[in-house]
């Protein structure tokens, strides 16, 4: 089928990206594009991975979020499954991939990405930096757990980073070609580190409260 990448581009950048406005801070327009910019950078070692089906999984990959976080990756593969306006693009086998590849890119998820694509937007949804996470994370406590006091933010986000990313959590990574593993095992040194956490976490609440 033929298709033109600056044209779906165009579509996603006018017709998706804003739909991420409606989203919590660690999930909006930001972080969407970093998520597929990352993607593309990580195809570039990939030459079989077609850019266009990779833009769409990317783009939107956490849409579902409009139903909630719970089934959220399960719900965005619905919206691409869902949206007629992908098929003057892709077939029903591509729409199938990119679904899939939206549904697999949960850091939580039970099984390895099954295929290419699922494996890359996965990747780059996993933004290893650690202002970033603790930011993320926290942004997310403030506003579904709003009475929560320091301390008790403090507390539910140490237990779910260390679920998450502590060795033996469930955050799994796929591309050997990323930068996530080097900079994974810097934050578990953070992590590690009672202190340094939390001289990390006290200068991130006091920005955003």
């Amino acid at each position: 089928m033929k298709r033109d990448f600056e044209e779906i581009r165009e579509f996603v950048e006018r017709d998706i990206v804003p739909r991420y406005d409606a989203f919590d801070a660690g999930h909006d327009r930001n972080h969407v594009m970093t998520v597929i910019n990352q993607s593309m950078n990580l195809a570039k070692h990939y030459p079989e991975v077609d850019r266009c089906l990779l833009l769409i999984a990317a783009a939107y990959h956490d849409l579902g979020l409009v139903n909630g976080r719970q089934r959220h990756h399960i719900d965005s593969a619905c919206i691409i499954r869902e949206d007629e306006r992908l098929r003057q693009w892709f077939n029903d086998q591509e729409i199938d991939i990119i679904a899939d590849a939206a549904e697999d890119h949960r850091a939580s998820s039970s099984h390895e990405p099954r295929t290419i694509y699922g494996r890359i937007v996965a990747e780059a949804d996993r933004i290893i930096d650690s202002e970033t996470i603790v930011r993320r994370a926290l942004q997310y406590g403030l506003k579904h757990e709003p009475d929560l006091d320091r301390e008790g933010q403090y507390q539910r986000l140490m237990e779910h980073m260390r679920e998450k990313y502590d060795y033996g959590g469930y955050l799994k990574l796929w591309i050997p070609e990323s930068d996530n593993a080097r900079n994974l095992e810097e934050f578990r040194r953070i992590l590690a580190d009672e202190k340094t956490f939390r001289n990390l976490f006290d200068t991130i609440y006091d920005k955003l409260c």
